[in-house]
């Protein structure tokens, strides 16, 4: 055989056009024969250690990314075991993450594949690899389970925005992915924020712009379907963002929406642990939150809270809830007078 004679014909899919050494062994193909095939002018050449690309040409943004994971997802020396040419546990533990992850989901403001200089990968903390060329690997601990996004492991939206924003220093790109994956409904601001904080990104200052933004941006759609909620849903209609406070007496709190016949308060939970990356700001934050609905509830005003996952998922189920409340308000004692103010 020459080096230029093909051993697979017609290698079309990417997941034939990439392979592993390990996979062309368990094809029959020697590392010798490895070897002559990527010789200077050959028909194949190696793309990263142990991973090799099955054409001579450049490699696609999808040749990458799948070249990536076989590298990231091989297992380690001591547990080396015959691979199958597709499916099982063809990237091992590897996950795609951070901007990469992020292109896979759809993000129009993530860059395409193909231009991406690096793609991140995440794998277990415990393994023995070295970023190399375009791969760049992230180790973790409890790793979260991979999204099948077209067949590739991807990381939560969630986590692949904080593997992302760990590398970037612009915020105005910062805050571009972060809105949008509030936008598109990709995932809640609570959950992007919780990411951020655990990988102690909160304390930068581009950052923590960016999440200010982020946490208006979601209470603003939050706000949104809490209108639409009322409209669709056949709710009586609230006073709308008013202040609540005693005659004469001391400010109790505004609330997101409030009916003054039924003493009945709805507010959007946006609370998000750790959203200050400071603890004593945030045990304050939780306090006072408390505090506000155990006053208002002393005076006997019923608070219903609603999330912003919630709205989103179970609209109808929260305005079942609210109507329950509006209905049982006639069999409660009648609520203490309160002074209503816009807000």
């Amino acid at each position: 055989m020459t080096q230029n004679t093909p051993l697979f014909p017609h290698p079309h899919k990417v997941r034939h056009r990439v392979q592993s050494a390990a996979q062309l062994r368990a094809r029959g193909v020697s590392a010798a024969q490895t070897a002559a095939q990527c010789l200077p002018g050959g028909p194949w050449q190696q793309l990263l250690p142990g991973v090799y690309l099955l054409h001579p040409g450049p490699p696609t943004g999808e040749e990458r990314l799948h070249g990536a994971l076989l590298y990231a997802g091989r297992p380690p020396v001591s547990a080396r075991r015959p691979v199958p040419a597709q499916g099982g546990r063809l990237y091992g533990e590897a996950m795609v993450t951070g901007l990469a992850a992020l292109t896979l989901y759809g993000f129009s403001s993530a860059p395409p594949m193909a231009s991406l200089h690096r793609i991140d990968v995440l794998v277990p903390r415990t393994r023995r690899l070295r970023s190399t060329r375009y791969v760049q690997v992230l180790r973790g601990t409890g790793l979260p389970r991979p999204v099948r996004v077209d067949g590739v492991p991807a990381a939560p939206v969630e986590r692949a925005l904080a593997d992302a924003v760990a590398g970037i220093t612009d915020g105005s790109v910062a805050r571009r992915l972060l809105t949008e994956a509030v936008r598109g409904v990709y995932c809640e601001p609570a959950a992007v924020v919780r990411e951020l904080s655990a990988a102690k990104l909160l304390g930068r200052a581009h950052v923590k712009e960016a999440v200010d933004s982020l946490l208006a941006e979601g209470r603003a759609i939050a706000e949104s379907r809490l209108y639409e909620m009322v409209r669709t849903q056949g709710l009586p209609d609230p006073l709308w963002n008013v202040d609540l406070r005693l005659p004469g007496g001391p400010h109790l709190g505004g609330v997101d929406a409030y009916w003054p016949d039924q003493a009945l308060a709805v507010e959007i939970d946006c609370r998000t642990p750790g959203g200050s990356g400071r603890q004593e700001e945030d045990e304050q934050h939780w306090s006072a939150y408390a505090a506000k609905r155990d006053h208002l509830e002393r005076l006997g005003v019923t608070v219903v809270h609603v999330t912003p996952k919630k709205l989103r998922e179970t609209l109808a189920q929260q305005a079942t809830v609210v109507r329950t409340a509006l209905m049982a308000a006639n069999d409660r004692e009648p609520a203490a007078y309160v002074v209503i103010l816009p807000r």
